[in-house]
């Protein structure tokens, strides 16, 4: 399946009930924008014990990934109408995550809790995560992957390529990290860009945009609940004590098959 959540897209493999082996190759081929599908991200679907569903994910370049928040709001849409249910549980790296309906024909999904210490984010040494020893005072969180948060006035502004490709490989991130730009428009709003680690500038992010929330919540910048307006479209991300919940739209664009000569060619 291709779908997308405000732009950020990803292409989704069920694998249950079959064999079929996913390689960073295929990964990589399958994000290729030319010669395969295009994603930002691939979503692998498997049996679980403990959940509904588990999910693995992949970056465009090949590289894994512990999280894609829109993916798995995206996807827990999908089995939740698939299967007449309005609640949904899934597997992945970051734990056993909830999902359930929301108004207006979107779904929410509960992120789990934000990472702070330095050690788990991870980070290369001890430092304050909420004041990073870089230019710019940014804010580290983890979500299950790492994420580097600056707060500027004005996110339109950035060069966000240059600045992105800098920070996702400066060295206190030994695992590459994902960078946010945003700018406060009042305590419950937030304006805010993306790059994404293995990835680039992409429409939208659901992890970066609870990474945000949370950072811009323990800088005293915004409540605990905002609404976050990103280059795709805007998305509600509300930091309670059971976790981090993310309320957006979704979207299924397409069901397909892969063709033998495709495969055969990787």
């Amino acid at each position: 399946m291709k779908m997308h959540g405000l732009g950020n897209d990803f292409v989704v493999i069920d694998r249950r009930g079959s064999d079929v082996v996913v390689t960073a190759e295929l990964a990589r081929a399958l994000g290729d924008r030319h010669r395969g599908v295009g994603f930002d991200q691939l979503a692998i679907l498997d049996d679980a014990s403990d959940a509904d569903i588990a999910l693995t994910f992949y970056n465009s370049d090949g590289s894994t990934a512990g999280a894609c928040g829109n993916a798995t709001r995206c996807i827990a849409d999908h089995e939740m109408t698939r299967r007449n249910t309005n609640s949904f549980s899934l597997r992945t790296e970051r734990g056993r995550l909830e999902a359930r309906r929301a108004d207006n024909g979107m779904a929410s999904v509960n992120m789990g809790a934000p990472i702070f210490e330095w050690e788990k984010i991870p980070l290369a040494e001890e430092v304050d995560t909420l004041h990073l020893p870089i230019d710019g005072n940014p804010t580290a969180t983890g979500m299950g992957n790492p994420h580097c948060t600056f707060f500027v006035e004005d996110a339109e502004e950035i060069d966000l390529s240059t600045r992105g490709a800098e920070m996702e490989h400066h060295p206190l991130f030994p695992e590459r990290t994902n960078v946010q730009f945003a700018s406060v428009v009042d305590k419950n709003h937030l304006r805010m860009r993306v790059w994404e680690r293995g990835v680039g500038v992409t429409l939208a992010s659901g992890s970066s945009s609870c990474a945000v929330a949370v950072a811009a919540a323990r800088k005293e910048l915004t409540e605990r609940s905002v609404t976050i307006d990103l280059d795709g479209g805007r998305i509600f991300i509300d930091w309670r004590d059971d976790g981090v919940w993310m309320t957006g739209p979704t979207a299924h664009v397409f069901s397909g098959q892969l063709t033998p000569g495709f495969l055969d060619s990787i």
